[in-house]
């Protein structure tokens, strides 16, 4: 098989020649830029190769093609021209991680001191603004910095909460257009990462590309407007609502069959413990609109709809199969009532699972190598049973994860292909 034919046989739910692979496909399913390094050296042994910080949030690295062929990836993904951060992701200059790691980032990753041995980052990489981003000292990733304006409610508007949201202009859409078709033409899967479709999303809520905000932006407000301000905030999702169905009429359209998955939503459900939403209030705020657009993009498009959520879901999985989702990720294994052999026994004929495929909090960073190809090996064997399993981690592989942990997962994961 092509990895997009092997991408293809995985979501339809038919056993594919071997289980297929992402890495980097999304902002949910990569690595660490300064864990990348060490792992690209030790896969190629480049040692004047810098990766790229593409994604610089979460300092996530871009595989590149010889690498992704060296791994065995058979996903791309299909992003948009501009990072978390409002800047595009050219124009590469040197930077040197707090680890030492030698990397290149965007021209406009541009950082001021934060007085305290940390960065402070910018939006649109204008250091003229309040920065929306800080690494302190040591760190390996950005905090978002809400810059929420004093609230009135007398005067909230829910045009506020939508500022970030508008039609795709020609410039975006032919850059997502060219994404596509490069992994068309290289014979890989595609996974399109919707814009505009994640209601509700706390890692979007501040808003760290734009330099001005308005409306609710701090963290533990917009979780609370969810209660108390619920008209507000069901508003706000029915007018992002009607623009993101806008503009999937034009994507579907002009992607086509160059995509075969669409990650709408990474908005977070589940603790470690269970769900920090109820059902009804799921059922009430979220459905309606989850239903919308994979009920547009089914109707309108061969592509499977993914939907990434932390922790212990397990007792929202019915209802999300019911607002259409076809994938879940990330799959955390460890939380609970998300054991595997149960997920995939109770929901694998319906779901497919992206993600699950190693613990990303304990076994990958501080296993033995042998414990993590005996879990990778485990982890496949189980999910990739008749199709519906893509292997990845269970989220990003994170900085400081040992470099001879990384070669026993993939060691396993093409062991189990033989």
């Amino acid at each position: 098989m092509t990895s997009k034919e092997r991408l293809i046989s995985t979501l339809n739910h038919k056993q594919p020649d071997r289980v297929c692979v992402d890495f980097g496909g999304t902002h949910v399913t990569g690595i660490s830029a300064s864990a990348l390094a060490q792992l690209r050296m030790a896969v190629l042994g480049e040692k004047d190769y810098r990766v790229r910080v593409h994604e610089p949030y979460q300092m996530l690295g871009q595989i590149d093609e010889k690498l992704a062929a060296a791994l065995g990836i058979d996903v791309m993904g299909v992003l948009g021209p501009k990072n978390m951060f409002g800047f595009e992701s050219k124009d590469w200059k040197p930077f040197t991680m707090f680890d030492g790691t030698e990397v290149l980032v965007p021209g406009n990753f541009n950082l001021t001191p934060d007085g305290k041995g940390g960065w402070f980052i910018h939006p649109e990489g204008d250091t003229s603004v309040p920065p929306s981003g800080h690494m302190p000292k040591g760190g390996f990733y950005f905090d978002a910095i809400p810059r929420q304006e004093p609230i009135d409610d007398e005067k909230l508007d829910p045009n506020d909460n939508l500022e970030e949201f508008g039609i795709l202009d020609d410039y975006t859409v032919t850059h997502i257009v060219g994404e596509a078709k490069k992994a068309a033409t290289a014979g890989k899967g595609a996974i399109i990462s919707v814009p505009g479709t994640a209601f509700g999303d706390i890692a979007l809520v501040p808003a760290m590309w734009m330099k001005r905000t308005k409306g609710i932006r701090e963290i533990e407000e917009w979780y609370v407007s969810t209660a108390i301000r619920r008209d507000y905030v069901y508003k706000v999702f029915e007018k992002q609502c009607e623009i993101a169905l806008a503009n999937l009429a034009r994507l579907t359209k002009e992607l086509g069959d160059n995509v075969q998955a669409a990650f709408t939503t990474g908005t977070d459900f589940g603790t470690q413990k269970g769900l920090f939403i109820s059902p009804a209030a799921y059922r009430d705020l979220y459905k309606p609109f989850h239903k919308a657009v994979n009920d547009f993009i089914h109707k309108h498009s061969n592509w499977k709809v993914f939907i990434h959520s932390c922790g212990s879901v397990v007792e929202l999985i019915p209802d999300f199969i019911e607002a259409g989702f076809d994938i879940l990720n990330p799959v955390q294994c460890s939380a609970e009532g998300m054991e595997g052999q149960h997920l995939k026994k109770a929901f694998g004929r319906n779901m497919v699972f992206w993600g699950g495929g190693i613990d990303t909090q304990k076994t990958l960073p501080f296993g033995t190598a042998d414990e993590v190809y005996r879990q990778t090996r485990e982890r496949i064997e189980m999910f990739n049973k008749d199709g519906g399993f893509v292997f990845n981690t269970i989220h990003n592989i994170q900085a400081k994860t040992p470099v001879a942990n990384m070669l026993a997962m993939f060691k396993a994961i093409t062991d189990s292909g033989k």
